[in-house]
């Protein structure tokens, strides 16, 4: 079951699955992901490495389609992007939703300018003239902070530094005023500094072009700071979702208490940070019952017997779990 809202939304995925391989071998990377995204929204999609929060944002703009299989529905604008056919994708990709990929230096083609890769965008997505788009490029550029960006224009990745290439990443990808901002960890490999920094221009950006925005991360920190709604993924499924508050300050899904406990909080010098047990299930032998069974403190034979549904658990919020976790630290069936 999926979180219903009565504002018409403007992403609405239902189902969404991606599978690599076959056979045997198949990876069932994204399994039954449902979700809605309201305009001007933020939505943060947290969990270990390999739950699925990067192939999710992929299977959205179908940029897994061609070498994996993707089923369900992604419903922009009306329209299924699932079957929506690749050269009104090409048009989609960056004119009406854009990316921002985790690490900027294998984005940017080290062998353009910044400049000319603005302008592919925007060549791509507007009717502007070259002059327009010149000064389309050099307005970005200042809006994300780039100090002398009409010089800059000329300059190549290697010679600005981390964090200046990601700003210009978030210049590229907002060139074209999109209406949906994907943000694939946007702040890995830089600084607290920056990292701050990077998420506030986001926001502002977001605030300002009115987008809504789904932003991937392991910082729930980051979540708490920024997001209005949160998704927590393990082994390709959503365990738990709701708006930020009350999924940080009452984790019912154990998986989601122990993302919550490996955040130090007051640990004391020498003390051993605390770790969820064991490790995530491989995708090509994922159990028959909760993926997350074998790590599980509440775990009960009906856990590894069926896979729990994502059903209601509170205003606006969901859980996939039999044994639930309430606050006062009980569990609910």
């Amino acid at each position: 079951m999926t979180l219903k809202s009565i504002k018409t939304p403007l992403l609405e995925v239902s189902g969404l699955s991606t599978t690599f391989g076959s056979g045997r071998a198949s990876i069932p990377a994204v399994r039954d992901v449902s979700f809605r995204l309201n305009k001007g929204e933020v939505l943060g999609l947290v969990g270990e490495s390999g739950s699925g929060k990067s192939v999710t944002l992929r299977s959205i703009l179908g940029l897994s389609r061609h070498y994996g299989t993707t089923t369900g529905t992604v419903t922009w604008r009306g329209e299924n992007l699932v079957t929506t056919p690749e050269a009104k994708m090409r048009r989609i990709r960056g004119g009406e939703i854009a990316m921002i990929f985790q690490e900027p230096m294998t984005s940017l083609n080290p062998l353009l300018t910044v400049g000319l890769q603005i302008d592919e965008t925007l060549k791509a997505h507007t009717d502007l003239s070259a002059s327009e788009r010149r000064k389309r490029a050099v307005e970005m550029l200042d809006v994300v902070g780039i100090p002398a960006a009409s010089s800059r224009l000329t300059e190549y990745p290697h010679q600005f530094s981390g964090g200046m290439r990601q700003r210009v990443m978030i210049a590229i990808a907002l060139a074209a005023r999109p209406k949906l901002l994907l943000a694939d960890e946007p702040t890995t490999a830089l600084d607290v500094t920056i990292q701050a920094q990077i998420l506030d221009l986001i926001l502002s950006l977001a605030r300002d072009f009115d987008m809504g925005v789904i932003l991937v991360t392991h910082d729930l920190g980051v979540v708490a700071q920024t997001c209005d709604q949160v998704a927590v993924m393990y082994a390709g499924r959503i365990v738990e979702e709701g708006p930020v508050r009350p999924v940080l300050r009452d984790p019912q899904h154990p998986y989601t208490v122990g993302l919550m406990r490996s955040v130090p909080q007051d640990v004391a010098p020498r003390t051993p940070l605390y770790s969820i047990p064991g490790t995530p299930p491989s995708l090509l032998a994922l159990p028959a019952g909760c993926a997350f069974a074998a790590r599980c403190p509440q775990k009960s034979d009906q856990c590894e017997a069926g896979r729990p549904d994502l059903t209601g658990a509170g205003p606006e919020r969901a859980v996939a779990c039999f044994n639930r976790i309430r606050k006062e630290g009980g569990a609910a069936a």
